[in-house]
Order: C-alpha cells, then structure tokens, then sequence
C-alpha cells in the first residue's frame, strides 16, 4: 500500500511538471478517450507557465524531462523509438531530447572506478580527467595507461553513475502505476500494452546498465565490420572494464553534429553521407545486428573521413526469418503485386484470420501506388511511414516489438545523412546494399539453401527455376526503367500524402509491413 501511494505521489509530481512546461498542449488526445480524461487535460493545461509558444515539441520535452531526472530522460528516449505507442510526431519530437544531466562529482568517479576493478584509480592510470561528458546513466573521462608493450593508449572511461539502478526502480513504480491507469480508462490502449511497454523499457534499462554487455555488443559488431572500409568500431579495453566500468579507445574524430567543424576538415561529406545510410544497411541486412542509436552525437568522421560509432548500450537484431520474410514484401511492393504482399502477413499471422485479404491488399494498393513513379529526392522515410502507420488499427495489426527499432533507425539515419548532402539519393545511396541482399536472400541462391536445409525440396526447386527466371528478369525491367525514369506523381496524390503524414496515428501500428514499404523506396532501381 504504501509502495503504491509513493508511485502515485511520484506520477503526481511528474504530471505537474509536465503540465508547467507544457507537454500536455502538445499531445493531441485520441478521439474516444473518455470525458474525465478529457477534463483532466484541459486542467493540466492550466497550470503551464508562460512564455511557451515559442518554444518547439522537441524543447518543451526536453526541458519537463530533464528537470524530472533521469529515468525520465531515458523514458523519452525509449518513446522516441516506439511511434507505434505515442505517435510518428511525438515521437519525431523525443527522437531530439538531448541526454544533458550535471556530472556527478570526480570523489564519486574515482570511487566507483575503484570499487569495479579492484585497484585505485593512480595505479589503472596515468592520467584521469575530469568527466567530459555526462548523460542520465554515465558520464565519460579521458584517461591514458602504458600497455604490456610499453605503448601508451589515450582511452574514454564510462563510468556508471551512482545509485542510477535505485533511481530508476524507484521511477519505474511510477510508469508501472500511470500504465495500469491508461489501460484502465482507455480501453483501446490496452491492444498497445502500456503495462508491457514499461516492461520492456524496464528490460532495456537494466541491460543498458551492465556495460559488459555494451563491450560485447562493440565486440560482436567489430568483428562483423572488421572488412567494412568506410565504418569501424573503437576497440574495448577488456582489462579495464566491468559492470559499472569500461574502458574504450579514445576517438579523436569529429562529431557528425559538429557542422562547422566538419565543412572545414576538407573531408569529402557527401561521401560520408553515403556511408551513414550503407553502414547501416550493411548491418541490419547483411549482419541482422545494428546499432539502434545512430544520432548525430554517437558518429564521429575520424582523419582518415571514416565513420566511427559509439554508445552501443541500444542495439537491434533481426533474425534470417524476418529478412526473408521482408524479402517478400518488397519484391510484392516493387511489383506491384499488393494481393501477394497480403497473402504474406496472413500466411504469417501478423493479420487477424477474421480479416479480408482482398480489403488488406487493397489498402497496401492505396499506400503502394503513390510512391510509384516519384523521384527518389522526393521520397522521405519519415513520411512513407507516416503514410503506412494509418491503416494498422483498422486491420487490427500488433507492433512487432522485434523490428520497432530497425523501422526508427531508418528514420534517424536518413536525416543524418541528408545532413551530410542534402541532395542525397537514397536509392541510388543504397544500391550496392540492397541489391546483393536481395540477391542472396531473394534470389535462386537463396532457394538452393533452403533446399540443402531441408527446407524445400531439390524436385521443387527444380519446378520452380523457371518461374523464379521469369520473376528476376520482370523485376530486373522494372529497376531499370525506374532507374532510367524515375516515379511520376500527380499534385492531387502528392496534396494527399502530405495530409496524411500530419495526421497523428491514434493506436497500434505493425512495424514489419512498415518497414517492408519504406525499404521499398530505397530498393526501387537497385537491380541492374
């Protein structure tokens, strides 16, 4: 009982500042949300102070989050990448809140470094700076030691901040209890799960927090990139890390949000444009492993004009079945063919069985049809996606929480590329990529594997070699002549996506579908 009064009074005090810097002015409520709900907004509203109204969704955010702590901070964050719960505009809106907590003091850095790899700090160290950078879970300190060889590594040291683990599961009571309370009032909410979202957010906080497993994610994706010329991984210094701990190598680059800075460097930036949206390609669809946070503030341009990453505390994985399966639903879309793409998601169950497939592919139709004929420069992933979040709720389609964090990296990716040229073409951009994806996962080859699995027979594939002929070279025809013709679109169709990218979504939305149709506006004119 008394558990649930603080988590009450903890949500209290949250609403308050919510309403003082104006959130609540910027979320615009679902149609049936009931009356009470509905008063208690328009109360809130009244408590905002003044001086708002030029202020940005992404500042008000930031502000109200930032002065509620840090496991607000990361609340927000983990929002930014779930549009299916809060909305493609809120969550464009989270997607810039800025991680700027105060440093903890250097006492509780040199302790806790101490404490996690059983020796002080003079002994691991040659030097050990103040912290250079602070977010909600760790801040950063430049450090130097001479390794066995006698060389001397210039490193980064993230150090965990003191009683975060407490902090949040004191905050997390809060979620818990404002969860239930959606759910209890809003009976459409419950098909999003709110209490489950505060599970997984619950999840991904506390894998956030052991960085052994950041280290072993830097780890797995050095080894993945390891041939990769234009991306690399910094290199973890194992000796020196722990739980709380980890010791990396110092990147001496620049930070891709660093404009200034990187106009001068001479480095070729469309160049490096180009590579923010490959290396991520090349993870996600080559290696089914990418990380999940490639904001601006994460990507540094080394000397050499390489992209480097860091902060690897939010990765995604996509798993061989949801690439293949996503195969499909791209060859469906270049093609055309909206009755097969679904066949796919009943065949898959991502449909309810109660559903038309004909009424199903008749709304892909109207989402497929407009991006035919459209020039690359005018397709946006953010507003295909948009686009596409409006007719799940209709079909009654789940989030598939497994591709939620591949469909909002697209996004991110794409505008820090545009950053880097704003003339950026995605398909051509991503040719490469896409192309020898699908031709492994799509192609015959991809049918001999599954023959020599188990999964299809050799007599099958056999039958089936010159459908699949026939199908390569129509898909073939198809790249070319929009590689050469580029995608037409009337006034009145290009008046009506607009509209229909700022209409807020107002319940569940499935990603896969989703992501399938935005990879579809980077595959178009891949196949030579």
């Amino acid at each position: 009982m008394i558990g649930s009064l603080s988590a009450l009074l903890r949500l209290a005090r949250a609403g308050f500042i919510l309403a003082r810097e104006g959130v609540f002015s910027i979320v615009q409520p679902p149609a049936d949300l009931p009356a009470p709900a509905r008063l208690a907004l328009s109360l809130a509203k009244m408590f905002e102070r003044s001086g708002l109204s030029d202020k940005s969704k992404g500042e008000r955010l930031s502000i109200a989050l930032n002065r509620l702590g840090p496991s607000y901070i990361k609340m927000g964050q983990f929002l930014a990448t779930r549009p299916d719960v809060v909305g493609p505009e809120l969550a464009q809106a989270l997607s810039s809140l800025q991680d700027r907590v105060p440093a903890f003091g250097m006492d509780d850095a040199r302790k806790a470094v101490a404490e996690a790899l059983g020796a002080p700090v003079d002994a691991l160290f040659e030097d050990f700076s103040e912290p250079i950078a602070a977010a909600s879970i760790a801040q950063v300190h430049k450090a130097s030691f001479i390794n066995r060889d006698g060389v001397q590594q210039v490193v980064a040291v993230k150090v965990l901040r003191p009683h975060i683990a407490e902090s949040f599961a004191n905050d997390l009571g809060g979620f818990y209890a404002a969860a239930r309370l959606i759910e209890s009032i809003h009976a459409p909410s419950r098909r999003l799960r709110p209490v489950a979202v505060v599970d997984i957010l619950a999840r991904s906080i506390q894998l956030e927090m052991d960085f052994r497993l950041e280290a072993a994610a830097m780890s797995e994706m050095a080894e993945h990139c390891a041939d990769d010329e234009d991306f690399r991984v910094p290199t973890i210094h194992w000796e020196r890390s722990s739980k709380s701990v980890m010791t990396m190598e110092w990147i001496d680059g620049i930070k891709l949000n660093d404009m200034e800075a990187l106009k001068a460097s001479g480095q070729d930036l469309k160049k490096l444009g180009a590579s923010v949206i490959q290396s991520f390609l090349r993870h996600a669809l080559r290696d089914g492993f990418f990380h999940a946070d490639m904001h601006p503030g994460n990507l540094f341009m080394d000397h050499q004009g390489r992209l480097v990453a860091v902060d690897f505390g939010i990765m995604g994985r996509i798993g061989p079945t949801e690439r293949l399966f996503l195969a499909e639903i791209i060859y469906g879309f270049i093609t055309r063919n909206y009755m097969r793409v679904a066949q796919v998601h009943f065949d898959a169950g991502y449909v309810p069985p109660s559903e038309d497939v004909a009424t199903f592919a008749q709304a892909l139709r109207s989402v497929g049809e407009p991006i035919q004929g459209r020039s690359s420069d005018e397709i946006s992933m953010a507003n295909l996606l948009g686009q596409l979040f409006e007719f799940t709720e209709v079909f009654g389609m789940h989030t598939q929480t497994q591709l939620i964090l591949l469909q909002k990296t697209m996004v991110v990716v794409e505008g820090v590329a545009r950053m880097m040229d704003h003339e950026l073409n995605l398909w051509n951009t991503s040719e490469s990529i896409v192309k020898s994806w699908m031709e492994e996962n799509f192609g015959p080859g991809a049918k001999f594997k599954e023959a020599a699995s188990g999964l299809a027979s050799l007599a099958q594939l056999s039958a089936s070699l010159p459908d699949m002929a026939k199908r390569a070279e129509r898909l073939s025809v198809s790249f070319d002549d929009m590689g050469r013709n580029g995608m037409k679109l009337d006034a009145q169709t290009v008046a009506a996506i607009g509209k229909a990218e700022a209409r807020e979504s107002r319940s569940g939305r499935v990603a896969l579908w989703v992501i399938a149709g935005a990879m579809v506006a980077i595959a178009v004119g891949v196949w030579t």
